[in-house]
């Protein structure tokens, strides 16, 4: 038999009759307070229920001393709405709320989620404070989940020789906590003292971290915020590594949370072959309307080896501000102090190789079909390595007024145009083929552009014809390859029409399960012909922007695409397979006196059809354009130009990317053959495959390498191996980097805990995965 002996104490206050439902929210008066979840069968808010478990082979007692009431039989509990209160034996006292509580004790807070285990304890109901002696519990951690954090949805587990509740934290004594699964957990922080606020910080004092039995590191003081968006004042971890170029690295960072809407972070590295670096970033929301972020980099070098550059600076700048009337403002800045530090001091290889740095910034406002934009903008291209050899392009500043295409009352015509004026700037050292020049400061440059097209169908074939104009003033020209400072005003007129004939269709029913249930194929063939006349004075004009590449020319394009249309069961249509086919013909094949033979030339028409060079001389035809995609669980595109002029395969882009389980890959292959006067030739192999991911469980593994198959190098190579347990993970990484100045190897270890981070030398933007 098995039976309950309660007493419930009450307030001076209404007890319902019925507990509120399962599940119930009650709406906190205190937005800093938790949300309480009331729970079914619950004492009520003023309420303090006592109770003892009996049975035939378990006696029980509730004997009554004064104020004391003595609970004996296993369990014993003292509830409320918030919190609950186990042991083999408990005296609770009615004037002061005072339990002490024996034996098998346990304790669970509701409202934060918190349950403890010890040998005995006392507890106030009324002020929730309490002592707990061999204690050891958990409690619920947040999981925030951002990219490449492990997470875990083990709760943080503690153990201590005693431990202090006071009211909404914990003081924890001469023990560890850990969020892997215990009792042997993979990592401890063990120190002297914790102090832990369920859902809101954990601080260590005087705690050594132990990767099982190895202590790693220690730390006087240590800070963990549990909240959702954690952000305090503190210490980054320290890092230490080796570079083979660099030396011996040893970090530290500090992190500033200045205010609610301010905080920065700066990280010194000290590298013993050639100084100290400085990383800087600088965030900050102004308002609801505005924020920004900066970043900034610097070494002073000052290594005494030839072989490695003085050292240098970049910065990027990013910002953004919603003004009043609709107008909106944004800004890019980005500065580099010479190429030659880039492809020394970056970690990864796409940013190394990186030779263009952009800035812009600008006013703009969108209305109706209109729009206005004030733009100030300024384009750098490194040549190579070499101090000066850079083209800068500048807006100093440009207002830009659009008309966007307009229905001209009820007809079907439809009006557009486009115009600017400003002041611009082009610095060239030139190169074998091509002039150097400096434009003065400011060149003044006006442009506008009105446009009319209309649409015409007949038989299933839809004829959209265009009609243009084109006025441009320059108030600098060149001249028998030289500045002149005369102005000159460019003007020309276009007609296109673009034709779309009837596409061919047929649907194909019975196909193999992994296309779909239903196959789509789909021909359709197209015709654009295009002329530009009046420009006559093509190799006069300044070059800025791609407005300045129009020139005359009399054209047609013939465009031929087959696509595989698949429809799953769902009814869900994709873009299985297309193969799309371009070929232009050129009726001027000097277009217009624009093209200089023997050298490498670009105009508009011939830029707009292919990424790749192919005009160094008098054209009747340009190379067939092919791109053909899959796309499925194994996709692949292959981009390639066939030259009719040179009788072959000048250019090739090939690339395969698949996932299937656990396993990912890419794989590309690319080539360059054409007179080097067009491009140096090319012929470079890359690919990545990679088990697993960074957050999986277990074994993950990845290899990433680009090799130069012309020169015979391989240029870069990066092998990365990470274990993750429970809680816990730890990666390294080995790269090799042979390119431009750099000739080294790098070896990288990180260690990522569970829900609190990742420190180590190895960075998440420079994961294979």
């Amino acid at each position: 038999m098995f039976f309950f002996i309660t007493i419930s104490l009450r307030a001076q206050t209404y007890r319902p009759s019925l507990p509120p439902p399962a599940g119930t929210t009650q709406v906190s008066p205190n937005v800093n307070q938790p949300v309480r979840i009331l729970r079914a069968g619950a004492p009520g808010p003023d309420d303090i229920l006592l109770a003892s478990a009996c049975r035939a082979d378990n006696p029980c007692t509730q004997d009554q001393e004064g104020p004391w009431i003595h609970l004996r039989g296993s369990p014993t509990n003292v509830e409320t709405i918030d919190m609950q209160l186990w042991a083999d034996e408990i005296d609770y006292n009615r004037d002061t709320h005072r339990a002490e509580a024996r034996g098998h004790v346990r304790f669970e807070h509701y409202a934060r989620g918190e349950k403890l285990n010890c040998d005995r304890a006392t507890y106030n109901v009324d002020d929730e404070t309490g002592t707990f002696y061999e204690v050891s519990g958990s409690a619920p951690t947040r999981i925030v989940a951002r990219p490449g954090l492990l997470t875990t949805t083990t709760p943080f587990y503690f153990q201590a020789k005693w431990a202090e509740r006071k009211q909404d934290h914990y003081i924890l004594h001469n023990g560890f906590i850990t969020d892997c699964v215990i009792p042997d957990p993979w990592w401890r922080l063990v120190g002297k003292e914790f102090d832990l606020i369920p859902g809101d910080h954990a601080v260590a004092r005087r705690s050594w971290f132990y990767l099982r039995r190895i202590p790693l590191f220690y730390a006087p003081l240590f800070y963990k915020s549990l909240k959702k968006e954690p952000r305090r004042t503190g210490l980054l971890t320290p890092n230490i590594g080796n570079n083979s170029l660099k030396g011996l690295m040893v970090g530290l960072g500090f992190y500033w949370a200045i205010n609610r809407s301010y905080d920065l972070m700066y990280d010194a590295q000290y590298f013993s072959k050639v100084g100290v670096e400085h990383i800087v970033d600088l965030r900050g929301k102004v308002n609801a309307t505005t924020d920004f972020s900066m970043s900034m980099y610097g070494l002073n070098d000052n290594s005494t080896d030839p072989s490695i550059s003085t050292g240098g600076y970049s910065m990027l700048f990013d910002g953004k501000s919603k003004l009043a009337d609709g107008w909106e403002a944004r800004g890019h800045l980005d500065l580099l102090s010479s190429f030659t530090f880039r492809q020394e001091f970056s970690e990864t290889l796409s940013e190394s190789i990186s030779s263009e740095t952009h800035s812009v910034g600008y006013l703009t406002k969108h209305w109706a079909d209109y729009g206005v934009n004030l733009v100030a903008e300024r384009d750098l291209n490194f040549q190579n390595t070499t101090p000066g050899d850079k083209v800068v392009l500048s807006k100093l500043p440009e207002i830009q007024f659009v008309e966007h295409e307009h229905e001209v009352r009820d007809w079907p015509v439809w009006f557009s145009f486009e115009s600017s004026d400003g002041l611009e700037h082009r610095s060239d050292p030139g190169s074998p083929t091509e002039a150097a020049y400096q434009t003065p400061e400011l060149v003044e440059r006006a442009d506008f552009a009105p446009r009319l097209t209309t649409a015409f169908h007949w038989e299933g074939i839809n004829i959209m014809p265009s009609f243009g104009i084109r006025e441009t003033f320059y108030d600098d020209s060149i001249n028998n390859g030289q500045l002149s400072g005369q102005n000159i005003v460019r003007s020309s007129h276009d007609v296109s029409v673009d034709i779309l004939l009837p596409s061919l269709e047929r649907v194909f029913d019975h196909v193999p399960s992994w296309m779909g249930s239903k196959v789509k194929h789909v021909i359709e063939p197209r015709i654009t012909y295009k002329y530009v006349g009046g420009i006559d004075n093509f190799n006069q004009i300044l070059r800025f922007d791609p407005t300045d590449l129009i020139s005359d020319t009399n054209q047609v394009e013939f465009s031929l695409t087959n696509r595989l249309l698949a429809k799953d069961k769902n009814g869900t249509v994709t873009d299985l397979l297309s193969w799309q086919f371009r070929y232009d013909r050129y009726f001027d094949p000097t277009f217009g006196g624009a093209v200089t033979p023997g050298q490498r030339n670009v105009v508009e028409s011939v830029a707009d059809l292919t990424g790749f060079s192919f005009l160094d001389g008098y054209r009747h035809q340009s190379p067939l354009v092919s791109d053909l995609k899959y796309q499925s669980k194994v996709g692949f595109e292959w981009r390639t130009d066939y030259d009719f002029v040179r009788h072959g395969f000048v250019n090739s882009s090939l690339s395969v990317n698949g996932h299937i389980a656990k396993w990912t890959f890419t794989a590309g292959h690319s080539f360059v053959r054409t007179d080097p006067i067009l491009a140096p030739e090319e012929n470079q192999l890359l690919g990545n495959i990679t088990y697993g991911n960074q957050t999986r469980r277990g074994w993950n593994a990845g290899f990433s390498a680009m090799y130069d198959y012309r020169q015979g190098v391989l240029l870069y190579s990066l092998s990365q191996v990470t274990y993750n347990t429970d809680c816990c993970g730890i990666s390294t990484q080995y790269r090799r980097l042979h390119y431009g100045l750099r000739d080294e190897n790098q070896f990288l270890v990180s260690f990522a805990v569970s829900n609190i981070g990742t420190f180590g030398t190895l960075k998440k933007q420079e994961r294979i995965f």
